[in-house]
């Protein structure tokens, strides 16, 4: 796990495609269980970590992951969310280099 941003509110971590982000019926490790180990461990924190899941990225998906680490910073991300008040950018890799430089893919 690469840790790119830190504060007392969130942590902002790498996601690698094939990781999840939250428990699923695979059993695999999720992200937010790394993050909480990784808090755990760094801070010698005796009891259990919170660690909110903000947003979340599909498995295939490389990106970067905004974690709470406290339920206020939570709550005042997800109004952000669904307010709007985010901007998100997404990167593909295409086989075939496009027609444009720059635009909006419009896709449903």
């Amino acid at each position: 796990m690469q840790v790119l941003y830190e504060d007392n509110h969130i942590i902002i971590v790498h996601k690698s495609s094939g990781e999840i982000v939250q428990g699923d019926k695979t059993g695999d490790t999720p992200l937010s269980d790394i993050v909480k180990a990784y808090i755990k461990e760094k801070y010698a924190k005796p009891g259990n970590v919170f660690v909110g899941v903000v947003h979340r990225l599909d498995r295939p998906v490389a990106g970067i992951v905004v974690f709470a680490k406290t339920s206020k910073a939570l709550s005042r991300l997800n109004t952000m969310f669904s307010k709007g008040e985010v901007h998100k950018t997404y990167w593909a890799i295409t086989a075939n280099t496009p027609k444009e430089e720059q635009g909006a893919l419009v896709n449903w």
